[in-house]
């Protein structure tokens, strides 16, 4: 049961960032291009926004209860959790970095509600994904992450 949401954590990691480039593309072009706010703007938004706290739910799920999970294994006889390079990645950094980056997403996402002109909803909201997107690949476990790193793909 946990490889399933392992695995479904991982591709949704793909998910939110295809759709968190496309929100990026399309609030930066609608704020230079001064471009009316459509509902198609709304729906990726939304889309966004929905896949990143899926991701969240299936990652706090793992966080307490999956194979390194904190109320599964706890944390191993001896071993200090700030000094531990996996653990501290995995139960502080992490999630603290996910949580702040959906956090942000939501924040963009509730521009489409605000009642404020165009430019101001595509120019937060642009700063709101781009952040988000920075904290999402800064704490990632890509491959090439010394003790941490994980495939590209699951499975692989």
């Amino acid at each position: 049961m946990n490889t399933f949401f392992v695995y479904l954590h991982n591709i949704l990691r793909w998910v939110i960032l295809i759709l968190l480039l496309v929100s990026i593309v399309k609030s930066f072009s609608g704020w230079q291009n001064k471009k009316a706010f459509t509902g198609s703007d709304r729906k990726v938004w939304l889309f966004t926004m929905i896949s990143a706290h899926t991701t969240l739910l299936v990652g706090l799920y793992l966080l307490f209860f999956g194979r390194y999970g904190i109320i599964s294994v706890g944390l191993p006889e001896g071993t200090h959790l700030m000094k531990d390079n996996f653990y501290r990645f995995f139960w502080v950094e992490h999630p603290f970095g996910q949580i702040v980056a959906v956090i942000l997403i939501t924040l963009g996402n509730g521009m489409a509600k605000k009642s404020v002109s165009d430019t101001v909803k595509f120019k937060k909201a642009f700063w709101f994904f781009l952040i988000a997107l920075i904290i999402i690949l800064a704490t990632v476990p890509w491959p090439f992450r010394h003790i941490v790193g994980r495939p590209w793909l699951p499975g692989m």
